[in-house]
Order: structure tokens, then sequence, then C-alpha cells
């Protein structure tokens, strides 16, 4: 056997209560977060699918071709944003939270897999930016209702971030978007890092959509940013180079690679099943590097 994977405590990862997230960030007695499962690499890749219910092992890729019908990307489960920071690497999961995944010794070494997921609240959102705010990492969240009528309210929390005190994500306040509050109707839907070293965000109103949208830059998301043109906004995206490697395995048609990251000694990968802007099935592999 060239790899093995061990799922430790996934009960306590799965009873995550995702109805508590409907209106108000809550409470959790919890004193730690808990893997999901020890990844343990080896000559062969390991693949896994997002579900609902966290990520899946698969055999091969091909096991996930036939996995669902393909919708709009702001509606899919995918990999959204992925970074490196020390020796870890942290995901932000559209519609679900964030995941992480860290090197760990204990009964079994390898890379402790963590599932930091938001229940039915992250689901009714598309992540729009994935930033670390004083070294805190930081997702955005907003209604996307461009694609589905949808009788959701704005996010109460548009940012949200956790730590390893719980396996649950939690809001966080980020001072340059206080703002435009979402009580009054804003609503943030960038939020990213430019080419240039400093942060580019949008905002809208809602509730008034003839004031149109407004863009802003920041070198410190601690305060407020300066107004900015649409040229300069979106000229400061940062240039998206194909994924590639030369340890990456082959995907089957209309599958891609939209991301790239270490753990460790493990490389990993997010893939996506794309068919112009639709996303089908979607997930990561993890192959050991030299």
């Amino acid at each position: 056997m060239f790899f093995k994977y061990c799922f430790i405590g996934i009960c306590l990862c799965l009873i995550l209560s995702c109805n508590r997230f409907n209106s108000a960030p809550v409470s959790v007695v919890q004193t730690e977060a808990r893997p999901s499962a020890i990844l343990q690499t080896g000559e062969n890749p390991l693949w896994f699918q997002l579900t609902e219910n966290g990520p899946v092992h698969l055999e091969s890729i091909e096991d996930a071709v036939y996995s669902a019908a393909l919708i709009p990307w702001p509606l899919a489960l995918h990999v959204r944003f992925l970074h490196e920071i020390d020796d870890e690497l942290v995901m932000a999961i559209n519609r679900d939270g964030f995941m992480k995944f860290a090197p760990y010794s204990g009964e079994v070494n390898g890379l402790a897999m963590y599932r930091f997921n938001g229940g039915e609240f992250w689901r009714q959102y598309t992540v729009g930016g994935f930033v670390y705010y004083e070294n805190t990492p930081a997702a955005l969240l907003y209604l996307d209702d461009r694609f589905l009528d949808t009788s959701a309210p704005l996010p109460h929390s548009a940012i949200w971030t956790f730590n390893m005190e719980s396996n649950i994500p939690f809001p966080l306040e980020i001072p340059a978007l206080k703002p435009f509050p979402v009580q009054e109707g804003w609503s943030a839907d960038t939020l990213r890092l430019g080419h240039d070293g400093l942060f580019y965000y949008r905002v809208i109103n809602r509730s008034n959509p003839q004031t149109g949208a407004r863009m802003f830059r920041t070198s410190d998301l601690a305060m407020s940013g300066d107004d900015i043109s649409a040229d300069i906004f979106f000229n400061s995206v940062p240039v998206k180079a194909r994924v590639v490697h030369p340890s990456l395995p082959p995907l089957p048609d209309n599958f891609v690679y939209t991301g790239i990251g270490r753990a460790g000694d493990s490389l990993f990968a997010s893939w996506e099943e794309q068919i112009d802007f639709n996303i089908g099935a979607a997930g990561f592999v993890v192959i050991r590097t030299p």
C-alpha cells in the first residue's frame, strides 16, 4: 500500500449543528479544533471531492466525473481561495467554510486535515474574498442572486474567520468596511490583495442600487480606503497563471486545476469540473513531493 489515511474523531467534526447559523453568532463550548483526518501521502495521489458533509476520499479522479449537474460558480461548492502560511495551507471553501492542513505528530504522523464548517449560514452566500488581516484569515461573504432568486437576507456579518479553539468559524470586524454596515443595506462583494501589495474592496448599497458600486484601496485594512476608479480597481487584479506542476496527475476532459500550494512535505492542488461559468464536481488532490 502506497498511502493510507485514517479518520480521527470524525463524528466530532460533523457534529457542527449547521442550523446554528441562522441569524446571529453563537457561543461554542469547545476548547480546540479537532482534525477530521490525518493524511499520509505516498507514491499515489490522494483525491478528495468536496461535499456538503465534508471532503470524501476518491479512489481516482474518474470517480468524480459524473458526480453532479453543473451550476453557476457563485452557487457551487469549490475551493475558492487557498493561502500558504508558514508550513500550513488554509482554504476558503465556497458555500461551506474553511479548511486547514498542517503537519501532525501523534499516534499517527502525517498531515492534519481540519474543517471549519459554517453550516446553513455559509450555504446561502458566496465567498467574495480571502485575505489576512493582522495575521488572521478573513473571508468575505456576500449574497449573489444573479442566478438564483433567493429570499436570503444580506449576511448579518460579512467577514468570517476561524481559530484552533473550535471547528466552527465566527465573525470578524475589519475597520475598513465599518463605514458600510450591512444593517443599512451595504454589501461588499470583493476583498483582495492587489498585485501592488495594497488591499482592494468594492461595495454597493443594495437598498439603493442607484448609488452604484464604490471601489476603494488601502495599505492597511485597519483604516478606511481611498475612492478609486473602476479602471484602477480592475487593473489591480493579480495575474492568474495556469496551474501546472510536473507532479500533478492528468485530469479528465473539462476538468482543470485552479490553485496550488504546500503544507509540510505535501503538494496540494484544487480541481474543478468546468463548462463556461458552471462548476460540477470539485475538490483537491494531495501529493508527496521530494
